[in-house]
């Protein structure tokens, strides 16, 4: 099989098409960077994704902080990860590189807060 991809990882953006068969990738051309074919080669074998979304904060000035994982999870796996999250509440305050959620879902990525929330004033 063929299948084209335009590479993310780099600002090059190059136009890169592989030859493969199930787990088996028999060739990866245009990639004008070694990232672009090692992004390639985890695409078709194991694709991976960061997630990037926000948890609520109680007693916080704001409502919400950001947060996201500590290192990308298999694509798979995103939809019960965000299950999960979704049901995270933080109390204020909140700091950039607390630890919301340690190892969600067994996957060793930890949901790390990116926002710091102030205590709101009583």
């Amino acid at each position: 099989m063929t299948r084209s991809f335009t590479c993310i990882i780099c600002p090059n953006g190059c136009e890169i098409t592989a030859e493969y068969e199930g787990d088996t990738v028999y060739a990866v051309r245009g990639a004008t960077c070694p990232k672009g074919d090692a992004y390639v080669r985890q695409e078709l074998t194991d694709p991976q994704r960061n997630i990037a979304t926000s948890v609520l904060v109680e007693g916080g000035e704001l409502p919400l902080a950001s947060v996201r994982l500590s290192h990308p999870i298999p694509k798979k796996e995103i939809f019960r990860v965000m299950e999960v999250i979704n049901t995270v509440r933080l109390q204020a305050p909140t700091a950039v590189g607390q630890v919301a959620l340690a190892d969600v879902c067994g996957l060793g990525a930890d949901v790390i807060v990116t926002k710091n929330v102030a205590r709101a004033n009583a």
